[in-house]
């Protein structure tokens, strides 16, 4: 394959999707976008399902669902928008049937996400036995903080990982909670792909999901990772 600036476009490229490396002046290239549904048990709960550890089950966003924080406008074609916080990891570095006790040298950094959900939208789908694409990847479904690297930060395994809705506390968790760690998390999603440097990875949410309603100012937070504000007009 030639390399790019010896291409000739069909139509205007479209612009790379990336996030900024706090701290920094870099940003970081988003490949694409991971979710792993149902990672603590009481949003299992929450959600009808057994929270007993079961294989993890993945859904993915388009990269450029990845959007920074701020004001946002209200997404189309829902009644019921909902939030849901999650650390999101980066990956560095990608590859195939990655070990467990190999899965952490594969990741650059951390961020604060929402996977802001059309929860009516995949209801429907659910009932209809239909992917939930429309429901979950969306425009702007995924408002992200800048990235933390590794190296300020180390692999956070325990936190407060929360959120606020107009200053009231709306969910609240650890990240000591998940069902599948990190390591665990990527080295099981590496057995179904192959992973890529500018991976992100959601890692799933703690109980507390619920609606979001124009006019709605959203904080979220995870120790030692940083905070996410939100802001529907």
């Amino acid at each position: 394959m030639p390399p790019a600036g010896d291409l000739t476009f069909a139509i205007e490229a479209p612009p790379l999707t990336t996030v900024p490396v706090a701290g920094t002046d870099a940003v970081f290239p988003v490949a694409r976008v991971f979710c792993v549904g149902r990672n603590y048990a009481e949003h299992a709960v929450e959600m009808g399902h057994d929270p007993e550890r079961e294989p993890p089950f993945f859904f993915t966003k388009p990269a450029d669902a990845v959007v920074p924080p701020g004001r946002l406008p209200f997404p189309t074609q829902t009644e019921e928008l909902h939030h849901e916080i999650e650390l999101v990891v980066a990956l560095g570095d990608g590859g195939a049937e990655i070990p467990v006790d190999r899965a952490l040298d594969h990741v650059f950094g951390y961020a604060v996400g929402l996977d802001m959900t059309r929860r009516d939208l995949q209801a429907v789908a659910k009932k209809a036995g239909r992917p939930w694409d429309m429901a979950k990847g969306f425009d702007q479904s995924a408002p992200m903080a800048p990235i933390r690297a590794v190296d300020d930060i180390g692999h956070p395994t325990q936190g407060a990982v929360r959120l606020r809705i107009n200053g009231e506390p709306r969910q609240e968790g650890d990240l000591d909670q998940q069902i599948w760690k990190v390591p665990e998390t990527i080295s099981y999603l590496s057995t179904l792909v192959t992973l890529r440097a500018g991976d992100l990875i959601m890692t799933g949410t703690p109980k507390g999901v619920g609606p979001v309603e124009p006019g709605d100012r959203l904080e979220g937070h995870i120790d030692g990772v940083g905070d996410l504000e939100v802001s529907y007009g």
